[in-house]
Formats: structure tokens, C-alpha cells, sequence
């Protein structure tokens, strides 16, 4: 019923203003100015209205899962840094092995930290991802730098040798920078390890990880993590916009 008063209320108003911009060339001056007035007040709140929803509905929703899978994909995620807000939003000259939310770790061997991460609110109208994480590195003196996600339980449950792990990232930086993407997967006292350098041409990047050519034992699969490893990042600023992971079969031959 309020919804109806509420239409009814709305056509009524905009029947109003209709009548009275038609007959502004005509209405005494005394009532076109009171008209005025009222018109700039009306269009003050509704100028503000519409730049804010203009706004919120053009970003992302905050909690999207969205984005696309493969054929045949049974499993697929993104990460909390790039689904919600998290509670402490960034770090300042990070200490090695720290963490951003509960799923992403900071490793590095500098001697004095002048790195900083930040999660970020994506604006920009083709990102699918509400938020982004932005690195940035000054000076590094250290040998190594990687970002380390570490991926649910779900992820373990059911994967075999016949599933391709697929992870869609879309990375920005100010300069071309080497970065690997290593996953790990632990199985009873091993770790299987499998590498791909990540394409430097594209800021949409698309690799799979084909479980076929490793050695994994199937039953004992504990545990899955991704390194993201970046080679000579100083003076650098690198920002993901989105990092997803969707795990399918492969084609049978």
C-alpha cells in the first residue's frame, strides 16, 4: 500500500511541475518566482540524490562474486581482499610475513621495510571486483618479495590430477615488473610447486595450472596456497585489481 501512495504521490508531484514549466512563459512574475525558489530547493536534494546513486550503483557491490568461469567449472572464489572491506585497510613499512585480512601475507627479507600495502575501492565502470590491493615498494634492499594467498578448504575438496586450477588477475604498475605465480600444494609431507611467469603485455592475465603434470597424492592433499613473486620491485607501484581462482576438468582425450 505505501508503495502505491508513493507512485501515486510521485506522478502526482511530477504532473505539477509539468503544468507549471509549461505555463512559465505565461504565469504572473509574483508566482514564477515563488516557483523559482521552490525549483532550485527541489533540484538542490535532487542533484545530490542522483550524483550519489550515479555513484554507488556505477562501483562494484560490495560482496561480489561475480566473474567469469570456464565451461565445466566446479569450484571458483575470490579472496575477501577483493570482495569486502577488512577491518584494518592497510600497512605502513610492513614487517616481514605480515598479514592484510586473513587470507593475504606479505614476505620479504628487507632489512628496513619501506613498503607499504593498501586495500583500495574500485571505481573504475569495468572492474567486476569491489576492491583492489596497491603496493607500494621505495627502496628494497631485500632478495626476495611475494604476496601469498592462501586459498579455503574448499579449494582441497574433490581436486584430483584431472582438474586445471585457472587464477584471473587484472595488475596494474607504473613500471614493467617480472612477477611468477607459484602454487603450492601440500600433501602429507610434500609440497607439490608449480610456476608460471605472468604476461607483461596484458593487464587482464588469464594461467592455469594443469595438476596432470605434477606428482600430487590425491588422497593426502592438505593444504593450497599461491605466491605471487615479484622480481626487482623497488621504486615501483604494483595494484591488483582483482585476483579469482576456478578450478575445472580437463578435456578428455
Amino acid at each position: 500500500m505505501g508503495r502505491i501512495m508513493d507512485r501515486l504521490f510521485h506522478l502526482r508531484s511530477l504532473r505539477r511541475w509539468r503544468a507549471a514549466a509549461e505555463d512559465s512563459s505565461r504565469a504572473p512574475l509574483s508566482e514564477l518566482r515563488r516557483q523559482r525558489n521552490q525549483a532550485r530547493q527541489l533540484r538542490t536534494h535532487l542533484d545530490r540524490l542522483i550524483h550519489t546513486a550515479d555513484g554507488r550503483l556505477a562501483l562494484p557491490q560490495i560482496g561480489s562474486s561475480f566473474f567469469p568461469r570456464p565451461h565445466g567449472t566446479d569450484w571458483s572464489w575470490r579472496p575477501q581482499m577483493w570482495r569486502g572491506p577488512l577491518p584494518e585497510r592497510g600497512l605502513a613499512e610492513v614487517p616481514p610475513k605480515a598479514r592484510l585480512g586473513d587470507e593475504v601475507q606479505l614476505f620479504h627479507d628487507c632489512s628496513v621495510s619501506e613498503l607499504t600495502l593498501r586495500q583500495l575501492r574500485n571505481t573504475r565502470e569495468e572492474d567486476l571486483a569491489p576492491f583492489g590491493l596497491r603496493m607500494d615498494v621505495f627502496k628494497f634492499d631485500g632478495s626476495f618479495l611475494s604476496l601469498v594467498i592462501d586459498l579455503p578448504p574448499e579449494a582441497v575438496q574433490g581436486i584430483t590430477r584431472q582438474h586445471l586450477l585457472r587464477i584471473d588477475s587484472i595488475i596494474e604498475s607504473e613500471k614493467p615488473i617480472e612477477i611468477f605465480a607459484r602454487l603450492n600444494i601440500q600433501h602429507g609431507p610434500n609440497t607439490e610447486q608449480l610456476v608460471r611467469e605472468l604476461p607483461q603485455d596484458d593487464k587482464n592475465i588469464v594461467v592455469e595450472f594443469d595438476l596432470a603434470y605434477s606428482k600430487l597424492n590425491e588422497k593426502r592433499i592438505e593444504k593450497i596456497w599461491l605466491d605471487l613473486i615479484f622480481e626487482a620491485p623497488d621504486l615501483n607501484q604494483v595494484v591488483l585489481r582483482d585476483l579469482t581462482f576456478s578450478r575445472h576438468r580437463r578435456a578428455a582425450i
